[in-house]
């Protein structure tokens, strides 16, 4: 299986001004996510896909292709994952009939993912044949959403999961099950 690795990294951050090359233990914060994905050798191809010179220059310095920029209309504060990577898709697919069979979105900005942990996302996605693999973390027992409320503007609070009664379980995770939560800057990958 043909495996890609999309890096997105936009260069208009507002909040952390060019946070994905800020410094970090003396590297550019998106090299970890290069040297991560270079070291999975399960990666056929790496790419990062930004709409900034600078960003491109620093990610082809450690390894990974440049083979466009996209468009700032696609590298907006309020831009979705999905068009920048069907952009990717579409430009690799024109450029040089490059067609994936999984496609990894690879997020800079968690630099401690590691090559087992991007080899295993590709492994499960092989071994299960799912549309879809995300990285998933246990929720703790006192962050399990039954244990949380929404607020009303009366400053009154409703169980924000309003399918279960809490009343009597109180504090035991075993009742209730386990939760888990989507490791939002860890690989995922679909095909």
């Amino acid at each position: 299986m043909n495996v890609l690795g999309i890096i997105p990294a936009r260069g208009g951050s507002k909040r952390v001004i060019n946070k994905n090359i800020r410094d970090l233990a003396g590297k550019p914060l998106i090299s970890f996510t290069i040297k991560a994905a270079l070291g999975s050798k399960l990666i056929n191809r790496l790419i990062v896909s930004t709409d900034n010179e600078e960003i491109a220059e620093i990610a082809k310095r450690y390894g990974a292709e440049v083979p466009f920029l996209r468009p700032a209309s696609l590298a907006q504060d309020d831009t979705p994952d999905q068009p920048v990577f069907q952009h990717a898709l579409k430009s690799l697919s024109k450029q040089d009939g490059y067609e994936p069979d999984i496609v990894l979105n690879l997020r800079p900005t968690t630099p401690f993912k590691t090559p087992k942990t991007i080899a295993k996302v590709i492994e499960k996605m092989r071994e299960t044949k799912a549309d879809i693999v995300r990285t998933m973390s246990p929720v703790e027992s006192v962050n399990h959403p039954y244990w949380m409320y929404n607020m009303k503007s009366d400053c009154k609070t409703v169980p924000f999961l309003d399918t279960i009664n809490i009343t009597g379980i109180l504090s035991s995770i075993s009742a209730i099950g386990p939760c888990f939560i989507s490791a939002a800057g860890y690989p995922s990958a679909w095909i």
